[in-house]
This record gives C-alpha cells, sequence and structure tokens, in this order.
C-alpha cells in the first residue's frame, strides 16, 4: 500500500488508485505531523507521498506546474537571527529534510519536464514581496507550503521512503484571493498519477 497525504481532500479531489490511501491530515506543520505519524502507525506503508498545491517563488515555479520537492526547510525552527542554539549533547534541531533520493531519481528519469527544486515550510503564508524576496535570496527555494517538513520528517523518523509532489496556484506573495487552486490542483493530482505510473513501471 502507499500512503498519500494531503491537507485537505480538496486539493487532490477525484483521484483515486488501487492500493493508495489518501489521507487529509489539516492545514499547517503540527496538524500534518501529528496526522502522518498516527496514519503511519495505522498500517504499513511501502511508502508515502505529501501532496497537494503549493506557493511558487517567482520565476521559478509558474501557477499550474508540478514541483517535485527535492528537500524541505522549516522556517520557524530556530533563532530569528539564524545564531546557534546552545543544546546538550547529542541534542540538535532538525531543521532540514529531504525527499527519498531514489524516488526523486525515478520519477526524474520519466519525466524530466517537472521542476525539481526546494521548499519551505511556513506556519505562516508569505504575504508580502519583501519577505518573499528574502527568503529567495537567503534560501533559492522553489516552492513554499506548510506542510511538507512535517510529512517528510515524520516518514523519515517512522523509516518509510517519502518524496513530495507539489502543484503551483500562486506566486509566493500573491494576495489569497488570487491563487488558482483548481490550476494548482490539477498540476498535483497529474503529478501524483505520473509519479506512481513511474512507481509502477519501474517497480
Amino acid at each position: 500500500m502507499i500512503l498519500v497525504i494531503c491537507a485537505v481532500l480538496d486539493e487532490l479531489d477525484g483521484f483515486a488508485q488501487p492500493d493508495v490511501d489518501v489521507v487529509a491530515v489539516g492545514v499547517g506543520p503540527v496538524e500534518s505531523a501529528l496526522g502522518t505519524c498516527a496514519a503511519l502507525a495505522a498500517k504499513p506503508y511501502a511508502l508515502a507521498i505529501n501532496a497537494g498545491i503549493a506557493g511558487g517563488f517567482a520565476g521559478r515555479a509558474p501557477i499550474g506546474s508540478a514541483v517535485a520537492v527535492t528537500s524541505e526547510r522549516y522556517l520557524e525552527l530556530g533563532r530569528e537571527d539564524g545564531g546557534a542554539i546552545d543544546l546538550p549533547p547529542g541534542l540538535r534541531l532538525e531543521t532540514t529534510c529531504e525527499s527519498d533520493p531514489g524516488l526523486l531519481d525515478r520519477y526524474r528519469a520519466r519525466k524530466p519536464e517537472v521542476v525539481f527544486g526546494s521548499g519551505l515550510t511556513s506556519a505562516t503564508i508569505t504575504t508580502s514581496a519583501a519577505r518573499a524576496a528574502r527568503l529567495a535570496q537567503l534560501f533559492d527555494p522553489t516552492a513554499e507550503s506548510m506542510e511538507g517538513f512535517a510529512v517528510l520528517r515524520a516518514a523519515a523518523l517512522a523509516g518509510v521512503a517519502a518524496i513530495e509532489l507539489r502543484g503551483i496556484s500562486n506566486i509566493v506573495a500573491d494576495p489569497i484571493g488570487q491563487w488558482d487552486f483548481r490550476a494548482g490542483s490539477a498540476a498535483a493530482i497529474r503529478a501524483l498519477g505520473d509519479f506512481l505510473d513511474v512507481v509502477k513501471l519501474t517497480a
């Protein structure tokens, strides 16, 4: 069985495949972490996929495009100034995680037209051009979501290979009223279907 995690079911409306469970876990990093952990504990899955809409950074991922997220950074974890935190020996803040390299390689080999790039997970949606520009300069990201890091991190802790696939509904900092949810959802569903075809072909 394959687990597909989304924030809300509307993001993947109409998607269904045999041997694929689609679970909506809620919006934001906390809800998605808890929901992903619960889903992975309830049943043994061969792999997990985080799929849904995201914002694309200007010039890197246009509205309606699909993005395979290679790595995620959780923005709110750590010091505001980026300085180190003095933790007890053996402890560290996990602020980054990755989609499974093997899954990415298989997808890239079959679907080179898909955008591959890094993502930022934020509990706060970017609404200003100034913040979008600052994030683009600091991290060189392709997409921004509210769940990617949490899902990939939960899967890693459970020992389940995972990948993140996003459909771009807006350019980061666009007013929410200008988001094209349908275009983002269609791109996410297309990417998800293509990836599952690749998995089956190369299994």
